[in-house]
Formats: structure tokens, C-alpha cells, sequence
């Protein structure tokens, strides 16, 4: 009975394979049957040609539940690659805490990783899962020297209080619910830049790392602490910092130190990986700078990015057309408009831009020579089936 079974299974596999030869259709015939279920994405729609631009999408651990299992990470770049996305920005570090196994946030704060995410390696994961459908992962480091937003990240001060941010009236710098660090701080620039160091040793097929609004930044309501204090005066004949966030020297003194730590980021992390690009995501300028002491011309003059992302979260396209014609016209030369990839916002809280709002962007995008953007964030793609159709194969 066994010899008849095996001698049946055998020309049943020959009967198979030959009409499989005979219709044209031995490359699916080899492979096993998709299972379908509810969330498979169509196996035609991974087939998209990889757009010669920039497409990129952030992935957030707020409202999306990506990051929380390997199924979640696996389908969210399937439909990505679905829908022309060919970058992925992955938050890796936000309420005081890594989204990756760290030995820096063990070994200093007692939390290896977030705590949902334990036993696990996100990053790791979505690595594997992207680049087996050649798209690009950039660790992105949203909170940079924001240490707490409504208590999430506390430990960071209540353990390290000498790292605080004060403003001039000796208190903790507070802003928009956010409580810093002093980015100024030697410490402080020493802690920030080992934790990239760790992801790029860590991760060496990483692609890039990515600041943000608050890395390098720091409110312009900080910077009065004791030694920074000390070291204006130094540089300035004697002279205190005037006029609050006002005075402009005291905002290009302090934007300059971060300026320079921008320039320490870039060469540190390429000295460790070559390939590896570093992109920045500040707010529009000059609010970058009067605010958060972001002088992010200077460092795209300077070729300290290899990827700038002004945040250019707009609800109309005159504002946005108004703030992209100010980055082309003013702040970034011809030359290094290739290094621009505007933060177009696609979904916020409750807020939705219209399919032709999202269209006019990209289009506004494209007659100002840019040849990418990246949508703030992954959940909106799902959320927009139809723009994005239509985005994928433009």
C-alpha cells in the first residue's frame, strides 16, 4: 500500500508539473498557495515598480499598533511597497525610552526597551521584512533631547537632574508639554549621539538615522543653566544674554552650538558607517531657529544632511506652496535641492487632507524640482486608497 501510495503521488507530481509547463505558469506553480485572509494585500500590488523618488512614510508607536507584533511590522511594509512607499522612518526613541533592545538605556536607566515590546527587536525585524522588498528603514529619533511628555520619560531627569534645560528664570524648560533636556550639555550631546552610535554598530544593514524637530534643538526659552551661562560670557566680553528669545546673538550663539553638534553627528556616525544617510525632519525656517534654535540652512549648507524634511504641515495649498517657495528661493541653493524631501502631513489626530489637497502637494512638489516627500504618518496611507493608487505609479 505505501509502494502504491508513493507511485500515485509521484505521477500525480509529474501530471502537475507538466500542465503547469504546458499553460506558462511554472514560477506559481513552485510556490506554495497564499492563504487569504483579511489583510493580504493583492500579490500584484507588490509588483510596483520602485519609484525613482523619494517616497517615504513615518511609523509611529502613537495611535498605530504597527510596532507591537512581527504581523503588523510585516504587513505594514507590504502595503507600503503596495502603495509606492520605498522609505520607512521607524520611531526608535520617544518617552524616555528605545524601541530597540539597548544596552545604553539598561545599563543608564534601567529599561532596555519600551516596555510593550519587550522579548522583542522591532528594528531587527522591520529591517528583515523592508529590505526583502527593497525599501529603505531609517531609525528615526523623534523625541531627540525632549526628555518627558505628560510623564512618559520621567526617569530621565529624576535620575540624571543635572541634565535639565533651565530658562531665565531658573526653572525647568517646558514647552508644548514637553519637558528637555539641556541639549547644550556636553553630557547631554554625549548620551544622545551614543545612542545613535549604538543603532548604527548595532544595525550595520541600518540605511539612515534621522533627527527631528527637537534633535538638535532646544526650546529658545533654554539655555540659562549655570556653564552655559559661564560660556557666553566667555565668548562675549562679559557679557549676559539679553532680551530673552529675543536677542539675537544670544539665539545665534546657542543655535551655533547646535549647529556644530549637527556637524559631530554627521561626521561621527559616517566615520562609523560610510553608507549610511543621515537625514534631518526640523520645523519650516526661520521658526526652526527663533523657536527651537534650528539652524537647519546652514547645516544643509554646510552638507551636514544628507536628507532635509521641513515639517511643511499645512492646511491649504497657498501655505504650503508659500513655505516650499521660501526653502527653494532662500534658504537651500540649487545645488542641494536634491537633499530636500518636504514632511507632507497626511493624517493628525482627527484632521484629513482631501485627496486633491494631497495631489496639489506632490504636484507643487514636482514643479519645484523636488522628487520627494514623506507622509506624516503610516496610518493615513490606508486611510487614502484611492490618492494612493494613483501616487504609487506616478
Amino acid at each position: 500500500m505505501i509502494l502504491k501510495n508513493r507511485v500515485f503521488s509521484f505521477f500525480y507530481t509529474l501530471t502537475y508539473l507538466a500542465l503547469c509547463l504546458v499553460s506558462g505558469l511554472w514560477a506559481s506553480c513552485t510556490k506554495e498557495p497564499a492563504v487569504l485572509n483579511p489583510t493580504t494585500i493583492p500579490v500584484l500590488d507588490t509588483l510596483v515598480p520602485i519609484s525613482p523618488h523619494l517616497r517615504g512614510a513615518w511609523l509611529t508607536n502613537v495611535d498605530s499598533k504597527v510596532l507591537y507584533s512581527r504581523e503588523g511590522i510585516q504587513r505594514a511594509v507590504k502595503v507600503c511597497r503596495a502603495n509606492g512607499i520605498n522609505h520607512l522612518f521607524v520611531v526608535m526613541w520617544n518617552k524616555g525610552r528605545t524601541l530597540y533592545p539597548s544596552r545604553i538605556m539598561r545599563d543608564t536607566f534601567g529599561i532596555e526597551i519600551e516596555e510593550g515590546l519587550a522579548g522583542r527587536d522591532p528594528l531587527r525585524e522591520i529591517l528583515d521584512a523592508a529590505h526583502a522588498d527593497s525599501l529603505k528603514v531609517y531609525a528615526w529619533m523623534e523625541y531627540g533631547f525632549a526628555a518627558e511628555n505628560s510623564g512618559k520619560g520621567e526617569h530621565i531627569l529624576r535620575l540624571r537632574p543635572q541634565w535639565v534645560a533651565l530658562n531665565e528664570n531658573g526653572q525647568r524648560v517646558v514647552k508644548n508639554g514637553f519637558t528637555w533636556m539641556n541639549a547644550l550639555d556636553p553630557q547631554v550631546q554625549h548620551f544622545m549621539l551614543a545612542l545613535m552610535k549604538e543603532l548604527v554598530i548595532q544595525y550595520p544593514d541600518l540605511d539612515g538615522i534621522q533627527g527631528d524637530d527637537r534633535l538638535p534643538a532646544l526650546p529658545s526659552e533654554g539655555g540659562y543653566n549655570p556653564e552655559i551661562i559661564a560660556s557666553y560670557k566667555a565668548e562675549n566680553g562679559g557679557q549676559e544674554p539679553g532680551g530673552g528669545k529675543t536677542d539675537q546673538r544670544w539665539i545665534d550663539w546657542r543655535a551655533n552650538r547646535l549647529s556644530q553638534y549637527a556637524g559631530r553627528i554627521y561626521r561621527e556616525l559616517k566615520a562609523l558607517n560610510p553608507r549610511l544617510k543621515i537625514a534631518m525632519a526640523p520645523s519650516v525656517f526661520p521658526f526652526a531657529k527663533t523657536e527651537y534654535l534650528q539652524d537647519w540652512p546652514t547645516w544643509v549648507k554646510e552638507g551636514w544632511t544628507d536628507l532635509i524634511s521641513p515639517q511643511i504641515y499645512r492646511y491649504n495649498i497657498q501655505a504650503y506652496s508659500q513655505e516650499l517657495t521660501k526653502i527653494v528661493s532662500e534658504q537651500v541653493a540649487p545645488e542641494k535641492w536634491p537633499t530636500v524631501y518636504p514632511g507632507v502631513l497626511l493624517k493628525l489626530g482627527s484632521y484629513r487632507p482631501s485627496e486633491s489637497f494631497l495631489s496639489l502637494m506632490v504636484q507643487e512638489n514636482r514643479l519645484q524640482k523636488i522628487n520627494g516627500e514623506i507622509f506624516f504618518f503610516y496610518e493615513g496611507i490606508q486611510e487614502n486608497p484611492d490618492y494612493f493608487r494613483k501616487y504609487r505609479s506616478n
